[in-house]
């Protein structure tokens, strides 16, 4: 589980961004979409792993052209816990956006206009996830170790966001 040790680490890091009360209201708030869209918690976590996938693909994309920097402002921009549609035009084109939504409603039996609705609440959670490993000091400063391990995976396409809720949660209880 490389990405949730590196969140672990960043919680433990008083130099990194990350904090247990970071994870509660990540946790939280895929509680709370669970509860307003009446989906399993379980199928809200696997709409976050698919949209992980996607952010990924927009980072490094990012990263590719515009370099580490560009990748980090754009974490540091629009991680948080509320919607943001700014966060899902930012990465996505509107058709990689119903292209999302699609598949994540195939693989959820979510509706497809449902999983689109959580578009802008997933993203920014996910990009929190990824900012705990920003300097606390200096968000910009490189060297974010999660942003790094996330962005550096194997590309088999599991992406680590739905375990590392799930290991959020019970690190938390």
């Amino acid at each position: 589980m490389g990405l949730f040790d590196q969140i672990l680490g960043a919680i433990a890091n008083p130099n990194q961004h990350g904090s247990l009360g970071q994870l509660g209201n990540i946790v939280n708030t895929v509680q709370q979409l669970s509860q307003h869209t009446g989906a399993d918690p379980s199928a809200i976590q696997s709409v976050l792993s698919i949209v992980g996938g996607q952010v990924r693909s927009a980072l490094q994309d990012k990263q590719a052209t515009d370099g580490n920097e560009a990748a980090q402002t754009l974490v540091n921009q629009y991680a948080g816990t509320s919607p943001n549609p700014q966060a899902v035009d930012s990465l996505f084109s509107p058709e990689m956006q119903q292209q999302v939504a699609e598949v994540a409603a195939q693989r959820t039996g979510l509706d497809a206009g449902i999983v689109q609705q959580l578009l802008p609440s997933a993203v920014p959670l996910v990009l929190n996830f990824l900012q705990s490993g920003a300097n606390a000091q200096n968000p910009q400063a490189g060297g974010n170790p999660v942003l790094n391990s996330f962005l550096d995976a194997d590309g088999d396409g599991d992406v680590d966001i739905a375990d590392a809720i799930q290991m959020a949660s019970r690190h938390i209880r």
